[in-house]
């Protein structure tokens, strides 16, 4: 496949998802997923479109993600696209960098986060209760 053909493909999946994400592209929206923190948790998943285990866990999510949009706030992140974002995501919130990882921003912080076979909504769901 070309590259055009995986970015494309790579959109329509986000885009098509019942989650709602927010696609994370840019440094300076890390400052507003900081801002929102303080309204409502956000999640970010942290995804690499090139590793099947990254794709089996985001399908696996997003057939159980069942939060309103009042409730969690998501945001997607593109990792091999977006580098630079991943890697001030660890910096900003102090947490090493997996793949694939979902983080729980609340209050400016990440109170929770997980890779691999510990992404899964019941955890998510345990720490917002």
């Amino acid at each position: 496949m070309s590259f055009f053909t995986n970015l494309f493909e790579r959109s329509e999946e986000v885009k098509s998802s019942k989650v709602g994400w927010r696609v994370l592209t840019d440094l300076g929206q890390l400052n507003e997923i900081t801002e929102l923190s303080y309204q409502q948790p956000v999640l970010i998943f942290k995804h690499s479109t090139r590793c099947s285990i990254s794709r089996f866990a985001l399908k696996n999510f997003e057939n159980e993600y069942d939060f309103s949009i009042e409730q969690l706030q998501p945001y997607f992140l593109d990792l091999l696209e977006f580098r630079n974002i991943s890697n001030e995501i660890a910096n900003r919130f102090d947490v090493m960098h997996q793949s694939p990882q979902i983080l729980l921003i609340k209050e400016g912080k990440c109170v929770y986060h997980e890779s691999h076979d510990g992404i899964e909504v019941a955890g998510l769901k345990r720490v917002l209760v």
